[in-house]
């Protein structure tokens, strides 16, 4: 969204945005908070959702991990094999790699070298060799094209995350709310990362 935000502000110069971000749970209510992009699964019904994006999900290491581990092929190949586990704000636990295998998903745990809370810690350990990890295709992308990461399994991609906009539902949805919302709606859609 960053790289779009100048275009919106010269379209709506009369909105002022506050950005934060990170990996924690906002409470929106509570911290007066106008609407947030929620990466997952529902699971607070106070909340009014709208699906922005379906995001494709992969698999990589660094090339000097792979080197070391050599390259697994299938989902059974991956004893011997470490992660970077990401650390669920949701749940205080490492959230197990995800496989889709023949019509059925399959988690494994793999034993992590390092366990983090934040998708910026994640990718610059996996650039340092330190394990596999799964995230986001387009979070990926920069570090994939510059070989930096690997993409492996690719045969076995876990399930698409879908990306939400939440707001709370007792809260009348001002004018502002409405166009930033439709914004970041239009733009996921341009970028061929749609809801559908």
């Amino acid at each position: 969204m960053l790289p779009e935000l100048p275009r919106f502000l010269a379209d709506y110069p009369e909105i002022q945005l506050h950005i934060g971000e990170g990996d924690r749970f906002v409470d929106l209510v509570r911290e007066g908070v106008d609407c947030v992009l929620r990466v997952g699964e529902l699971t607070d019904s106070a909340m009014v959702g709208r699906r922005v994006a379906m995001l494709e999900e992969a698999t990589v290491a660094s090339p000097a991990y792979l080197a070391r581990h050599g390259t697994p092929d299938t989902p059974d190949a991956l004893e011997g094999h470490y992660a970077v586990s990401f650390v669920s704000s949701a749940t205080g636990a490492a959230m197990p790699f995800e496989f889709r295998d023949k019509g059925s998903i399959r988690n494994i745990a793999l034993p992590a070298t390092i366990s983090v809370s934040a998708a910026e810690t994640l990718l610059a350990a996996a650039r340092l060799g330190l394990g596999l990890i799964q995230a986001p295709l387009y979070h990926l992308q920069k570090d994939i094209a510059a070989g930096r990461l690997v993409p492996i399994l690719t045969d076995y991609a876990p399930t698409p995350t879908p990306a939400w906009l939440l707001y709370p539902h007792n809260r009348q949805l001002s004018p502002r709310v409405r166009v930033f919302i439709d914004w970041v709606a239009r733009l996921f859609a341009s970028e061929n990362i749609a809801a559908e």
